[in-house]
């Protein structure tokens, strides 16, 4: 258990470095663009804080050293860096141009994200979670659209011509769709996960009636927590305050965070009996 924790810390700071790097790629190429929205114009890059030639080598040093660290935690979790690279490096060149697919690709990365982790641990995925994830990675990026619409108005084309391609209620029928599909999937994997085996923690289990015995029945407890969460995270999406992306609106937000903790708390209680 403990070596499984200390090697996802360092999956993480591993991707940490990944991802930054090619954030800062995707700022250098946006960068006469990002100047433009409200927002970004205020990143280090376009305010000219960082000069774009120091931002290069921060990106290729990053993504080299990131990449080299992968390989030494084992290669699956190498190739599922490298992916994620090549991906979102043609985000940034090519796929953000074009109308939906910049939507698959945004929710592809995080689904990316999700089973770089389970290489690193080399774990079996749920088929359930694995729903829950793709429904929430295509949910965050339909929201991130749904947001820029909201920030930028008139000169969302200016910004990103796929933006004059999207509608609010277009984009809000995508953020329904898979804001259902992703509590839905999460209810069905608290009904069907396999439970971990009842042991002296969990021996009160036993005594108690057949509809409550069951350590993944207890889960389905979480499940209004997950639709709050959904149902808050849409409210601040159409707020258009702080959504410009997933980190920022759950850092941003405290009832959020709160929701978000009272979650983690609660499946650590109900799994694996820490009271």
């Amino acid at each position: 258990m403990a070596d499984s924790f200390w090697l996802t810390i360092k999956c993480i700071f591993i991707f940490s470095i990944l991802t930054s790097s090619i954030y800062l790629f995707n700022d250098v190429i946006d960068i006469s663009k990002d100047k433009l929205h409200p927002i970004k114009k205020k990143r280090p890059i376009a305010s000219g804080k960082i000069p774009v030639f120091l931002a290069l080598l921060f990106f290729i040093s990053g993504f080299l050293v990131s990449l080299y660290l992968a390989y030494l935690v084992n290669p699956f979790f190498f190739l599922a860096c490298l992916v994620y690279f090549i991906l979102q490096i043609g985000y940034s060149l090519i796929f953000k141009k074009i109308v939906l697919i910049d939507i698959l690709v945004i929710a592809a990365g995080f689904i990316i994200r999700v089973y770089a982790g389970a290489l690193a641990l080399n774990v079996h995925m749920n088929v359930w979670f694995l729903l829950c994830v793709i429904s929430l990675a295509l949910f965050l990026a339909a929201g991130k659209r749904r947001t820029e619409l909201a920030i930028l108005e008139q000169q969302a084309a200016q910004h990103r011509k796929t933006l004059s391609f999207y509608s609010p209620p277009l984009l809000d029928s995508y953020l329904s769709i898979f804001a259902n599909s992703a509590w839905m999937a999460y209810a069905l994997y608290t009904f069907f996960v396999p439970p971990p085996p009842i042991t002296q923690r969990f021996s009160f289990l036993t005594q108690l009636p057949l509809t409550f015995s069951g350590i993944n029945k207890w889960l389905m407890i979480t499940i209004p927590v997950v639709i709050f969460g959904i149902m808050r995270y849409l409210k601040i999406i159409h707020e258009g305050k702080r959504a410009e992306s997933p980190e920022k609106v759950l850092l941003g937000d405290k009832t959020l965070l709160f929701t978000v903790g009272l979650w983690i708390f609660l499946v650590v209680v109900i799994m694996y009996g820490v009271v």
